[in-house]
């Protein structure tokens, strides 16, 4: 019975607030995603995030449909926020996006993610598996900030 954590951390040159402003669009989270998981929101638009904010979406992992929901548990612009799932695949998902300015034109973006597997303890057994895709995940998500946030 694990609690799984992910971090990634990334430097942009760009001040705090233009960088929480990106985050805090709903609409980012699809083009930040890697488009072979079909992630889609499902909620009604424009969302205005802030704590208590939900979010409704659907993806496919490994190929099978998923539904996700979101809530905007903790929110504190332009330094963090925290969104952790309600319905979707795992046992606990808690993502906290924290953003720390690191000069006027210079932000650090850190993304930790607590999450559990379901079926514990045998779901663990295939964490291995699971970390992988979500490294790929991650990995790819801090490489789309990276590219749309510097106009590439």
């Amino acid at each position: 019975m694990s609690e799984h954590i992910i971090k990634r951390d990334l430097v942009i040159d760009l001040p705090r607030i233009f960088v929480f402003k990106f985050f805090a669009d709903a609409v980012n989270l699809e083009r930040i995603t890697p488009p072979e998981l079909g992630f889609n929101i499902t909620s009604l638009q424009p969302i205005d995030l802030r704590k208590g904010s939900l979010i409704d979406y659907k993806l496919k992992i490994r190929g099978l449909p998923v539904k996700w929901r979101t809530e905007i548990s903790h929110w504190d612009p332009p330094r963090e926020f925290i969104d952790r799932q309600l319905k979707g695949p795992y046992k606990q998902w808690i993502h906290r996006h924290t953003f720390k300015e690191l000069g006027e034109n210079k932000t650090l973006i850190e993304d930790e993610v607590r999450y559990r597997l379901p079926m514990e303890p045998f779901g663990d057994l295939v964490h291995f598996l699971i970390q992988r895709e979500l490294n790929y995940i991650f990995d790819f998500r801090t490489k789309a900030v990276a590219e749309i946030l510097s106009g590439r």
